[in-house]
């Protein structure tokens, strides 16, 4: 499963402001529970943000990766966030996010998670990349970039 396969329009955030990590994961919940069939806001949220108690999804550079796995979730679901104001993610490099790919899968998907994972690992990895999702000014520039970066990569 590519990585643009799951994200569409209504699942990309750009140019909000938030004031801390708590708001964040909570605004991301909101957008991936819209598409999470039989599983509540609440669940997603606590799912993130438990995750987050183990150790921070910021890899550094502007760029997390919440993620967590769900019961009763029958297949992957993510979101995108670009914030025009970064927030404290106790990433290691002590740097704001400014750039939130999450990530949910089934609970039993732990092959596909890590998988999944790894692709938006790469694809942050790359400062092409990051820097074109800053400069982006709407959804669809964002979506469209992610679009032609997957397709590079699968060619590849």
């Amino acid at each position: 499963m590519v990585v643009t396969d799951l994200i569409t329009p209504d699942r990309v955030m750009c140019g909000k402001g938030f004031t801390s990590k708590k708001r964040l994961l909570e605004q991301l919940s909101i957008l991936l529970a819209e598409s999470a069939q039989a599983v509540s806001q609440g669940e997603i949220f606590e799912s993130l943000f438990n995750r987050e108690r183990l150790g921070s999804t910021g890899l550094g550079k502007g760029v997390a990766i919440p993620h967590g796995r769900i019961s009763g979730l029958t297949q992957p679901v993510c979101a995108f966030v670009k914030l025009d104001d970064p927030v404290a993610f106790d990433s290691p490099d002590n740097q704001p996010v400014d750039l939130l790919f999450a990530l949910l899968v089934p609970e039993e998907s732990t092959e596909e998670h890590l998988h999944l994972l790894a692709n938006i690992a790469e694809m942050f990895s790359n400062p092409e990349i990051c820097d074109g999702l800053r400069n982006c000014t709407d959804v669809n520039s964002i979506i469209d970039l992610l679009g032609r970066w997957e397709s590079r990569r699968i060619s590849a």
